[in-house]
């Protein structure tokens, strides 16, 4: 049975709410400021699946990911329907001429060799990659903002 473990972060990006919602939701932009992800697939017959395919250190991982929940300027919660198992949402709150962005990532290891590697540096690593991928999402928000005017 494997350990689900969990990493949040968020961000506050300097554009209005619509505008960080347009981004984010177009889910085939995610490989600009995912340093992991190398491509998302929408998939045309089934909008609210995707294909995911991750590459880390020359490893490669790939999962269908399912839309349980999209609210407009909320949320968009997920889950993989096959491959690597993980799940999450990301959640977005309006600070009126500004935006808090919190994503939250929750995949699955074996059992005990999960809990030793999360300890030794998985989780480290995982935490700090997403917080540089927010990182970059808000300089890529401001840039592909400052464009438009």
């Amino acid at each position: 049975m494997p350990d689900w473990l969990e990493h949040s972060v968020q961000v506050e990006v300097e554009v209005p709410i619509d505008f960080v919602w347009s981004l984010w939701s177009d889910l085939e932009q995610m490989p600009q400021w995912m340093k992991w992800i190398s491509s998302v697939q929408v998939l045309e017959d089934n909008p609210e699946l995707s294909r995911w395919k991750l590459n880390t250190g020359g490893l490669e991982f790939t999962w269908l990911s399912r839309i349980l929940k999209m609210v407009p300027q909320q949320i968009i919660q997920w889950e993989s329907v096959d491959g690597l198992p993980n799940r999450g949402a990301i959640r977005f709150y309006d600070r009126h001429n500004s935006s808090i962005v919190k994503l939250s990532i929750s995949y699955a290891i074996p059992g005990i060799l999960g809990k030793i590697m999360d300890n030794l540096f998985l989780g480290r690593a995982v935490e700090s990659t997403i917080k540089a991928d927010l990182e970059r999402f808000r300089d890529y928000a401001l840039q592909a903002q400052a464009a438009q005017k």
